[in-house]
């Protein structure tokens, strides 16, 4: 235990950084488990938002998220497209005129 009253204070913020540390690696590394299990537009997009936070605080290096985001942003090119919502008609050919 810290004797020095200035130790003390540290000792009761580094508490505090440490929870909230595991807090954001935590849900980082939770989305990041769902994003890949099942890759929803919404899943990859809670993950790289989480990711940048992370880089934010420092907790992780900015070459790491890249990578993570990376690898995200192609889970993304290869889901199938949502159908569009406009109906295209289909037009007569010429040769059905005849």
């Amino acid at each position: 235990m810290p004797v020095i009253k200035s130790a003390k204070k540290k000792l009761r913020k580094d508490k505090v950084r440490e929870k909230r540390n595991s807090v954001l690696k935590l849900g980082l590394k939770k989305a990041l488990s769902a994003a890949l299990k099942k890759p929803t537009q919404e899943s990859i997009k809670k993950a790289v938002i989480l990711a940048d936070k992370n880089a934010k605080s420092n907790l992780l290096h900015e070459n790491k998220v890249a990578r993570i985001k990376s690898r995200l942003s192609k889970l993304i090119k290869t889901t199938p497209k949502a159908k569009p919502s406009v109906k295209i008609q289909k037009t007569k050919s010429s040769k059905a005129k005849k």
